[in-house]
């Protein structure tokens, strides 16, 4: 698939998203989440503050916020987390998260139908469809 047979190709962010998500409120500590990310073996979890969508906590926010700063593993993801949530709509097609990522320097989108998250796309989702 070239560059521009994605742009056109109609694929939708619905289309190659992950649904399954996994949750965490606000007090949910660095070490808590890194071993869900492990045990998923996913890179990224949503943060929710009664049940709104707030944050992300991803792999990289480990590498730059908890790594990087040393701080303790008891550090609650409020403290690490990306926020505000930058999200995406799930009728949108494919090279418009592309774009987003782009823009804002980030990696993962939580997907949005009627304002509620319904998924995730990352850019590994964008990379595999674009190497079919």
């Amino acid at each position: 698939m070239s560059r521009e047979d994605f742009k056109e190709s109609g694929i939708l962010v619905q289309d190659i998203m992950t649904r399954a998500l996994i949750t965490v409120n606000l007090s949910t500590t660095a070490l808590q989440v890194a071993k869900m990310m492990q045990q998923g073996g996913i890179g990224a979890i949503l943060v929710q503050d009664n049940d709104n969508p707030v944050g992300i906590v991803t792999d990289r926010d480990f590498a730059t916020r908890v790594a990087a700063d040393t701080l303790p593993l008891d550090t609650t993801v409020e403290k690490i987390m990306s926020s505000p949530l930058i999200t995406i709509n799930h009728n949108e097609p494919i090279s418009a998260a592309a774009e987003r990522m782009t823009s804002k320097k980030i990696r993962k989108l939580a997907v949005t139908e009627n304002g509620k998250v319904i998924g995730i796309i990352t850019s590994t989702d964008l990379v595999t469809q674009l190497a079919k």
